[in-house]
């Protein structure tokens, strides 16, 4: 329900609006300036009703102060006959309008009314506006090491054309993000750009999730599905993770890439589909292919082109231009200003080695940059980890110890060492999401307790 504040020091205006504004909104009030200020910091109202003639504490000078305190509320402020002047002088300062004393009631309702369609239809433009900067800095991969350059030259030769890229990194790298550039530079940027993570979803749905479905082709098939394929049809599909595809659907993809049509499930008849495909992994394919568990003609057929993206430990010169860039987009999002990081900072930063990669390294900027004050991103908004990276214990594997119980032993020490992060622990085990996943769950039910 959106919030009024009404601000005057007659006790009976305060009433009467708050009688009329009450039986559609959450109301309070307060009897002067000094005590609407300290109002707004513990119930940041969506419109301040405010009487421009107060003792103390003008209306004006209300204004001024929420001005400095960068409040957002919407101020309509009251002005008796004669003091026009005045009001038009607080419409210069931000109010949104004024209404002359005596006032009638259905006039205040119709103000407030136009007040708060101005506020939804703000945030509806800042919700925009966030929506299209996120979607902007997709294609914003950040850099300027050696390694990143010729990521970047690749990048530029291959986007326009029609050619698949395996694009090979650990997690957090931003693998997406080259694809999404792929996609963007290259003729098909009008058309449609789909992603799916082949690890997060289970063999039967990521059958029907990419290649769709008819109605009654297995059990709870309610309806028929469109796949993936059929909405990028045109445009780009990528696949992440597509070490973690099972055989058989690995050949159904060789089908797509050999003859462009697909077979739905339960369907009778291809269908021709138009998609340039992008994959990428975190795993050694061609190790893969020798232990059984992905195909070589695949692999050929995806490895047209490869982009391999370095992890952040290999390029930390990257690492300053990284935080500034992340703190340019934080300090939008959450209204903290960011003037400086300091020498000290950077060092830190710079020292630990980011087994999560870019992704870590922005999410670490995003919690510095809500805890920082006075806009100087000091070492104290780091997280302890970062402070402190500290080497962990030995495992206590020892002879006699079965294969099965070193590796539980080493899955689980690795995850709790990665703080539970199933992400990091695939990275350091080099198994995928499903695997470990698999394993965890075998644990908890043989009774061992999982991070």
């Amino acid at each position: 329900m959106p919030r009024i504040l009404i601000v005057d020091d007659e006790s009976g205006i305060r009433s009467l609006l708050s009688r009329v504004l009450g039986k559609r909104y959450e109301t309070r009030e307060a009897a002067n300036g000094r005590e609407a200020l300290n109002t707004v910091g513990s119930w940041p109202p969506d419109i301040i009703i405010c009487d421009l003639k107060m003792p103390e504490m003008s209306g004006l000078e209300v204004l001024r102060a929420l001005q400095e305190q960068k409040q957002e509320s919407l101020v309509i402020v009251l002005t008796a006959h004669g003091t026009v002047e005045t009001a038009v002088e607080a419409m210069k300062l931000g109010a949104f309008d004024y209404l002359r004393k005596p006032f009638d009631v259905e006039e205040v309702l119709v103000v407030v009314e136009k007040a708060l369609s101005v506020r939804d239809l703000k945030e509806e433009v800042r919700t925009l506006r966030k929506q299209v900067q996120k979607r902007n800095r997709l294609d914003q991969i950040i850099g300027h090491s050696p390694l990143m350059l010729r990521a970047f030259d690749l990048i530029e030769q291959v986007a326009p054309t029609r050619s698949t890229v395996l694009i090979i990194g650990e997690s957090g790298t931003g693998k997406e993000l080259i694809a999404r550039a792929l996609h963007v530079h290259s003729p098909r940027a009008e058309k449609r750009f789909v992603a799916v993570n082949c690890a997060a979803i289970s063999e039967e749905l990521l059958e029907s999730e990419l290649f769709g479905h008819e109605k009654g082709s297995f059990t709870g098939a309610i309806s028929s599905k469109v796949g993936k394929f059929e909405l990028a049809h045109g445009g780009t599909l990528f696949l992440d993770e597509i070490s973690e595809m099972s055989p058989r659907l690995q050949a159904k993809l060789l089908r797509v890439l050999q003859e462009g049509e697909i077979d739905k499930v339960g369907g009778s008849s291809p269908i021709p589909v138009d998609v340039r495909i992008l994959a990428s992994t975190n795993r050694n394919l061609r190790e893969e292919i020798k232990n059984g568990s992905f195909r070589e003609d695949l692999f050929y057929r995806l490895n047209v082109v490869t982009i391999t993206f370095p992890p952040l430990r290999e390029r930390k010169e990257d690492i300053p231009l990284l935080a500034e860039h992340f703190c340019r987009i934080y300090e939008e999002e959450n209204g903290h200003p960011i003037q400086k990081i300091p020498e000290e900072t950077l060092r830190i930063l710079m020292r630990y080695n980011w087994p999560g990669n870019v992704r870590e390294l922005e999410n670490t900027i995003e919690r510095a940059s809500i805890l920082c004050r006075n806009g100087v991103l000091t070492p104290d908004c780091l997280p302890e980890e970062i402070l402190n990276p500290v080497s962990r214990p030995g495992l206590e594997v020892h002879v006699g110890m079965s294969l099965e119980e070193a590796e539980r032993t080493l899955i689980l020490e690795t995850l709790k060492a990665c703080g539970a992060n199933r992400s990091k622990a695939v990275d350091l085990l080099g198994i995928s999401i499903r695997t470990l996943r698999n394993k965890l769950t075998e644990y908890r039910e043989t009774g061992v307790e999982v991070p």
